[in-house]
């Protein structure tokens, strides 16, 4: 998870915590048990409370639940939706995916991706798999998911490429 931050907001992995908490920082996210980027969102939250007991309560009360819900608006057809969200003044910072905010604030001139530190980070981890009986063209693609070119368009993407498996005998 990292935080998109609108133009003109400061804030840095060192005090995202402090806007976050800032009343007068309108914090967005996505809608918990109804989107898996609301449930990190709030683990983050239980991260935090963690360092600075209370902060739970008050990050559940103020952040705004604004994508994957049942009743969030329909997403705009030719925009990133957290873009449009910070660019149209409805969240001044807004926790999401890093892949989603690197590509909001390409979209949003002056959005800043700011990552989450250690302490408070949360990650989806993805795995790959090929069962025993896919088609050749899976193990294909498979295989081509952890060349170093795969690996170099998810890194621009903003994914953390994973580590070749090692191969072990059974």
């Amino acid at each position: 998870m990292c935080a998109l931050a609108r133009p003109g907001l400061e804030a840095t992995s060192a005090d995202v915590v402090d806007r976050m908490l800032d009343p007068a920082v309108k914090l967005g996210a996505s809608t918990p048990k109804a989107d898996p980027a609301g449930d990190y969102a709030w683990a983050v939250f239980r991260k935090i409370d963690g360092l600075r007991p209370g902060s739970f309560e008050t990050l559940d009360r103020k952040a705004l639940k604004l994508t994957g819900g049942p009743s969030s608006p329909p997403p705009p057809r030719d925009r990133n939706p957290n873009g449009a969200l910070i660019a149209d003044g409805k969240a001044d910072l807004f926790l999401t995916y890093c892949t989603n905010a690197q590509a909001a604030a390409r979209e949003v001139p002056g959005a800043r991706v700011v990552d989450l530190a250690d302490p408070i980070g949360v990650a989806a981890d993805y795995g790959l798999t090929v069962l025993n009986d896919a088609p050749p063209g899976a193990f294909r693609l498979a295989l081509f998911m952890l060349s170093p070119e795969a690996q170099g368009m998810l890194a621009r993407h903003g994914f953390a490429a994973p580590n070749l498996p090692q191969r072990t005998t059974p």
